[in-house]
């Protein structure tokens, strides 16, 4: 530990400055910043679940429900009642058997008798579908908080 340290200092009459960058040196055009670049999520985002059940989310049967169950419009409101936020859940058993939980506005609702036997008909419309129950529930009840981005811009409340 006795070794001695030295610091060795040189001195310089002048340092070469770093060079310049040039417009040529850029690796892209300012045309080519511009442009829309490809979403590099594109492809990852429409990639389906690899080994997913038809009745499971992503699966088959289970988008034909809920495709199903977005072309059945509330009579008051111009949205659809999935992204309205009535329905609280798909489920599909693997021998076809669905069951739909959903909600109205509210218990008042003018189409209370006629929309779950509508969502019924549909469900049981879809391919791969065999028997369909609908639980029409009042807890949690329905608020708007419950509707997606999609109804809410239709809205005009966002």
């Amino acid at each position: 530990m006795d070794e001695e340290r030295k610091i060795v200092v040189e001195e310089v009459s002048s340092v070469d400055s770093p060079p310049r960058a040039r417009v040529e040196d850029a690796v892209e055009t300012p045309a080519e910043t511009l442009a829309r670049k490809r979403d590099y999520l594109e492809g990852f985002l429409a990639q389906k679940p690899a080994g997913v059940a038809s009745g499971e989310p992503g699966g088959e049967t289970y988008e034909a429900i809920v495709a199903a169950l977005k072309e059945i419009f509330d009579p008051e409101i111009p949205v659809n009642i999935y992204e309205l936020g009535l329905i609280y859940g798909v489920e599909v058993t693997d021998d076809g058997h669905a069951a739909i939980t959903m909600t109205l506005t509210t218990p008042h609702c003018p189409v209370a008798e006629t929309m779950p036997a509508e969502v019924e008909l549909r469900v049981g419309a879809v391919p791969g579908v065999g028997s369909v129950d609908v639980n029409l529930v009042w807890d949690p009840p329905w608020d708007p908080g419950k509707m997606s981005d999609e109804a809410r811009l239709e809205l005009g409340m966002l």
